[in-house]
């Protein structure tokens, strides 16, 4: 999977630009606040319908204009695909698959599989587990649109219960009603934690081995799911008699406290829980070889890999790992950005950015 071209217009800073890519390494080069990462959003869109640094659509567009535009063709296995995106002025998307409008977001998925890195994935390390309950929903909605759906009506289930336990005192028939949402919890839920599990599961073995290269052979990376379920022979039966369970606490506290919603990833560096002990310098190689894995993943799931998005990856790694990442990434098409001058000795097309313009491909 690669992407061929990529047009944008009025996104963010850009009037107006357009790109061709090559299968292999791409090297988006310019100073800071030239539009590098811009690019590389507009790029995500394409993949996610959304955009990784805001959760509002109507910022995507640039200063003074009514809407914005994303074209991106994409060279896959069997088919090439255009994918056409318009936002307007109240944020609502008009989205395109080869001229045939996309009603919903799932429709979109895997067209265009993309794993985004950024100094942000850092909070995936030590910040909330909501963020590494983030990381496993994408990676696998890219690879299982079963899993998507799941996951959508799963939280649309929560999302009702919740509203039910926050106005328990003014329901009738409250508990009848917490007696179906809790069977239907427990069966979305359990498929939800059985996937996340296998995934992690893989992951652990793919991301050790890139932390491992990284780290220079001095640590191992250890991944686990931490769930409250401990017999995975019968997951739906076992949550939904620990949903039972927590009903009257969750009734006090107005939400539902079991289930995949409040479940985590545990990440250790030589045994040491690194969502407390983990330097910086740690949490950047782990976030970095946790997006690595989900390459490896995705490939061996769908057939082909995903393009990877480096955002700014370049500036924190000397030399030699600088070198060794970027031979990492060999295989598969990965786009980069980076303020200096690009001097690793690897096979790369430099794209110079400049002002919201591309002032030079070669």
């Amino acid at each position: 999977m690669k992407i061929s071209s990529l047009e944008i217009e009025n996104f963010r800073n850009y009037k107006s630009a357009s790109v061709k890519f090559d299968g292999g390494l791409n090297v988006i080069f310019g100073d800071n606040a030239t539009g590098k990462t811009n690019m590389l959003e507009s790029v995500y869109m394409a993949s996610m319908l959304h955009s990784p640094r805001t959760l509002k659509d109507k910022e995507l567009i640039k200063i003074g204009e009514e809407k914005a535009s994303i074209k991106v063709v994409v060279d896959k296995k069997y088919k090439k695909y255009r994918i056409d995106i318009q936002i307007d002025e109240s944020g609502k998307k008009r989205v395109m698959i080869d001229k045939i409008p996309v009603q919903r977001a799932g429709e979109l998925l895997g067209v265009l599989g993309v794993v985004f890195f950024s100094p942000d994935e850092m909070k995936l390390i030590k910040e909330s587990p909501q963020e590494r309950r983030r990381f496993m929903d994408i990676g696998l909605s890219q690879q299982q649109k079963s899993y998507f759906i799941c996951l959508q009506r799963y939280n649309k289930l929560l999302k009702q219960k919740n509203n039910l336990l926050k106005n328990y005192n003014h329901s009738d028939h409250a508990d009848e009603m917490l007696d179906v949402w809790d069977l239907s919890l427990a069966k979305e839920g359990a498929i939800i934690i059985s996937k996340r599990v296998e995934y992690i599961q893989t992951l652990n073995q793919a991301a050790n081995r890139f932390h491992k290269e990284i780290s220079m052979q001095k640590e191992e990376l250890k991944l686990s799911y931490e769930t409250t379920i401990e017999n995975f022979d019968n997951v739906e039966k076992e949550l939904y008699q620990k949903i039972v369970a927590s009903r009257e606490k969750d009734k006090e506290l107005g939400f539902s406290t079991v289930g995949p919603h409040r479940d985590d990833i545990k990440i250790e560096i030589n045994g040491k829980d690194s969502r407390k002990y983990a330097s910086q310098g740690q949490q950047r190689s782990i976030a970095l070889s946790m997006k690595l894995g989900e390459v490896v993943i995705y490939k061996d799931e769908i057939g082909e890999p995903p393009v990877l998005l480096l955002d700014d990856v370049l500036s924190e790694l000397d030399e030699t790992r600088q070198t060794m990442l970027l031979k990492m990434t060999e295989g598969f098409q990965t786009i980069i950005t980076t303020c200096n001058d690009f001097t690793v000795d690897c096979p790369a097309k430099i794209i110079k950015i400049s002002n919201g313009r591309v002032v030079g491909e070669g």
